[in-house]
């Protein structure tokens, strides 16, 4: 059985359970508490050359660590990656996007204000706000005419670029400035498999 090393708060270790929950793959569960050193310790760097959440482990011993490298293998060959080679290219960029512009300047503030950092890292957030407003500003004039980022139907890009930004609002954020993407997100949180951040288990 695949093994998920992850942790409870990670919007990238979420697109994970939400891939794996939406094909069907049986997982083990293993959260890590970040806040106590866990990912940095000598065994753990053994599986995640970059010392972070998520990693997949296969049976084998074989681990894949990055949430995108690991959304691209476990989504081979499904629905949920377009056959036609430019609509492919097209959901990897917005997997590129995703963590290049959106990914940082959303989850940083968003750890700030979690740990009760807030007043302390105030223009830190400033910072991150304006490049990420620049980003969410892209996004949305994106899909204000669309449905979804690729094509006509919900594919990898839209559960990849969906965590993080529908996260948001927990770092500050005031997405009541983005009726698209907030009405986007409420489609992929509808879609078959999805999952919750937080659950009992």
């Amino acid at each position: 059985m695949l093994r998920l090393y992850d942790s409870r708060f990670s919007g990238n270790c979420w697109k994970i359970r939400i891939l794996l929950s939406q094909l069907g793959i049986p997982f083990e569960r293993v959260t890590l508490d970040l806040t106590q050193g866990e990912a940095g310790t000598p065994a753990f760097r053994q599986k995640s050359r970059f010392a972070r959440v998520p990693v997949l482990e296969f049976e084998d011993g074989r681990t894949l660590v990055e949430s995108g490298a690991i959304l691209l293998h476990l989504a081979e060959g499904t629905h949920l990656v377009p056959e036609d080679p430019f609509l492919r290219a097209e959901m990897m960029g917005w997997l590129f996007f995703e963590q290049a512009d959106l990914q940082k300047p959303i989850a940083t503030p968003r750890v700030y204000h979690l740990r009760g950092m807030a007043a302390e890292k105030a223009g830190d957030i400033a910072r991150f706000h304006q490049d990420g407003h620049a980003a969410l500003d892209k996004l949305e004039q994106w899909l204000a005419p669309r449905t979804w980022l690729v094509g006509e139907r919900y594919t990898l890009a839209d559960l990849a670029a969906s965590c993080y930004v529908s996260l948001a609002g927990q770092g500050g954020y005031d997405m009541a400035r983005y009726p698209a993407i907030r009405a986007w997100t409420q489609r992929v949180s509808e879609q078959p498999g999805w999952v919750p951040l937080l659950t009992d288990a």
